[in-house]
């Protein structure tokens, strides 16, 4: 009883979540569960805070920069409590875009 009433940043809490399951941890997003987040309140809002003066940084180096160079990629965010690895966009190798081209021009899968 007394650790349900811990604050959600406080050590103790933060060890519990972080032996949840990928899976736990994404039904606790669902349900919107805030106080289950390894980060308080103010701590989201400093992160949204660094988010916006990376993307500032980043479109401000974009303008500043020759049309013919290439542009840096977009900043990742912060990584937010409860959140998963990010995805990786799968890419499409030439071996891949051959397989597809096959199935495509009506190739047996």
């Amino acid at each position: 009883m007394f650790i349900e009433h811990l604050p959600s940043e406080s050590h103790t809490m933060t060890a519990l979540r972080n032996e949840l399951t990928p899976m736990q941890l994404a039904e606790q997003a669902d349900r919107g569960e805030p106080e289950k987040g390894r980060w308080s309140q103010q701590e989201q809002l400093l992160a949204a805070a660094v988010d916006a003066i990376r993307r500032l940084e980043w479109v401000l180096i974009c303008v500043n920069v020759d049309k013919k160079s290439k542009r840096p990629d977009p900043p990742e965010p912060m990584r937010r409590p409860g959140a998963g690895p990010k995805k990786t966009r799968a890419q499409l190798t030439e071996g891949s875009a051959n397989r597809l081209f096959e199935l495509l021009q009506g190739g047996a899968a």
